[in-house]
């Protein structure tokens, strides 16, 4: 089996390496990253300028581009062989919610979905990161089983992995994603410059986050497993346009 694994944190980030290590008995490991951070990337490519991949002293081979870059360039142009699933993470922070539209970890695995290739989004559920080892046993063990059933078609799973040990993780739940509050509004601040500058807000807290929910799956203490589609049309608005178009 071969594994593409791709991040938005970075090449250099820890929850990478430790991926990449829980998963070398396991597959052929390939790792094409980001050469800085892009969370927040969502799935953005880089058209107006060209790439240049680099490879680190440990064999990870990083771009100069977004997460969704590096995911298309391995699979269109670098690798000499299609990957049999690619992995993006493990994320340190959840991609719940409406945070997926703008994660570039969900975006990284998003590509190879699009591209044909089942596809993982890891994400360890905390700022803290104490647990990564818990999120790459998770994904391990998710591999192993799409090694003995996989599906007949392409997936897209968005997984979110307490930040606990895993002895204390009480099980996997297939979920739908959550809804959050509105952001917070920007933060205004000056710089020793006297310029004028604005932070992006904090995410809104849970709004949606009821059982059944990736919310709720993590308040719980067990892993989220949400499936994931790209078609972003509303089809029960069809009518409701068609009507307002015929007026």
């Amino acid at each position: 089996m071969r594994i593409l694994l791709s991040n938005d944190d970075g090449y250099f980030a820890p929850g990478i390496a430790i991926l990449a290590k829980s998963l070398a008995g396991l597959a052929t490991v390939t790792v094409v990253a980001p050469e800085r951070d892009h969370s927040g990337a969502s799935n953005s490519l880089t058209l107006d300028r060209p790439l240049s991949v680099r490879e680190s002293a440990n064999g990870f081979r990083f771009v100069n581009g977004t997460p969704t870059d590096c995911v298309h360039l391995a699979v269109t142009g670098l690798l000499e062989e299609m990957p049999d699933m690619i992995i993006s993470g493990i994320n340190l922070g959840a991609n719940m919610g409406d945070d997926t539209i703008y994660s570039g970890t969900v975006a990284a695995a998003t590509e190879g979905y699009l591209l044909g290739i089942p596809s993982l989004a890891i994400s360890l559920a905390s700022k803290a990161g104490r647990h990564y080892e818990t999120a790459a046993r998770v994904t391990r063990e998710l591999v192993e089983r799409f090694q003995k059933r996989p599906f007949g078609e392409p997936v897209l799973l968005n997984v979110n992995v307490p930040d606990i040990a895993y002895e204390a993780l009480k099980g996997l739940e297939v979920t739908r994603l959550g809804k959050r509050h509105k952001a917070e509004p920007v933060i205004k601040t000056t710089t020793p410059r006297n310029q004028t500058v604005y932070w992006v807000g904090a995410a809104g807290s849970a709004q949606d986050a009821g059982p059944g929910t990736d919310f709720h799956a993590l308040a719980s203490d067990r892993v989220s497993l949400t499936p994931l589609q790209m078609d972003l049309t509303h089809p029960q608005q069809i009518p409701v346009v068609k009507t307002w178009l015929s007026k």
